[in-house]
């Protein structure tokens, strides 16, 4: 089943570019997409810097698209997964747009 979740946040592509493509993050955004505790192996799929990254893992895909728009970026996700609760899983997309945007999450602070 392909799900979708679609918001613009108040951060650079660049900003969320470098949240995102982190395997560690990309580990643990499919392990909540597939309710799974356990590591998994992460094979990236697409990667255009600061434009989209696509990733897959136990069956799921996550892809993460990021546009200009206005004051930020607008940021789509689509997963696909066999998940029998949709809804959970648009739950979990929405929480990765929350921790994206989140204003703790700052990428460059260590820069």
């Amino acid at each position: 089943m392909e799900l979708k979740a679609k918001r613009t946040l108040v951060k650079s592509a660049p900003e969320l570019w470098e949240l995102a493509d982190d395997p560690d993050r990309m580990e643990a955004w499919v392990r909540g997409l597939i309710d799974s505790a356990e590591p998994l192996a992460i094979e990236v799929t697409g990667r255009e810097p600061q434009r989209m990254l696509a990733w897959r893992a136990a069956g799921a895909q996550i892809a993460i698209e990021l546009a200009e728009s206005g004051f930020g970026t607008a940021v789509r996700i689509t997963a696909e997964h066999a998940q029998s609760d949709p809804e959970q899983a648009i739950r979990t997309l929405e929480g990765l747009l929350d921790e994206l945007g989140s204003p703790e999450r700052r990428p460059f602070a260590g820069a």
